[in-house]
């Protein structure tokens, strides 16, 4: 993976984000990093309530499967008519101006590369699932990409939204206050982060390794390489085996 460009440069993004439950979610974007992206107008988080968008009585967005089966599966015309509410579109037309997310135990896989790509656009949509899950004209005709967030089972999809917005957050010039930081965390190198140490340097007699110490920048820089790769071997060989550190291990 080649090393990402981490801009200086101040930009905004908007992501809205589709769900049965904002109220699930809605305290993540009032504390921490997402919190300040936001006071500090570099980010604007829009919840849509799909029940007060739907076009049915009551707000009802679910129906029974054709078919016969058990659970409720998300109607395509509550999530159309929720899109094109908003932005005043056609739910198609949606997708050729940013991404539309749908999130899904059948997407792709969410990484930290991913994350990254996603901070180059200025405004992005998320469809959260929940039942038994979506109805497939939505993939098929109104989301352009499907991400999940691990081989796992959610009680809908704002829990997921949630975790991969504030993995792009941290990574909008500004919100996390040293950029270097950045790139020194797990997955941004395909490895996982190196341990970290601080004071006290002895405590009950568990030691920080002399390296730390030392004041040599090329032997510590050596050390915390060589760290990260047996650390990435040892808790997730399957990074290993995408990368070539082999004749560094």
């Amino acid at each position: 993976m080649a090393e990402p460009a981490f801009s200086r440069e101040p930009r905004k993004l908007k992501f809205h984000v589709f769900c049965a439950i904002p109220e699930t979610i809605k305290s993540v974007f009032e504390t921490g990093v997402i919190r300040k992206a936001v006071d500090t107008g570099v980010l604007r988080v829009f919840l849509h309530d799909l029940h007060a968008l739907s076009p049915e009585p009551h707000g009802k967005i679910d129906d029974y499967p054709y078919g016969g089966g058990p659970g409720m599966i998300l109607r395509v015309d509550v999530v159309a008519h929720a899109l094109e509410k908003v932005f005043c579109k056609d739910a198609t037309d949606i997708g050729k101006l940013m991404p539309v997310i749908l999130l899904s135990p059948q997407g792709e896989r969410f990484t930290q590369e991913m994350a990254i790509s996603f901070v180059s656009f200025s405004e992005i949509v998320f469809i959260c699932g929940r039942y038994e899950g979506v109805d497939e004209r939505v993939r098929e005709y109104i989301a352009t990409k499907e991400v999940s967030i691990g081989d796992f089972i959610l009680s809908g999809g704002e829990i997921a939204a949630a975790a991969v917005i504030d993995a792009v957050v941290r990574l909008i010039p500004g919100v996390v206050g040293n950029v270097e930081s950045l790139k020194e965390e797990s997955f941004t190198s395909g490895l996982l982060e190196y341990p970290q140490y601080t004071r006290p340097a002895s405590f009950r007699g568990w030691k920080v390794p002399d390296v730390l110490l030392s004041g040599n920048h090329a032997e510590i820089a050596e050390w915390r390489r060589k760290k990260a790769i047996e650390v990435t071997r040892m808790k997730r060989p399957d990074l290993i085996s995408r990368k070539d550190y082999r004749e560094e291990i």
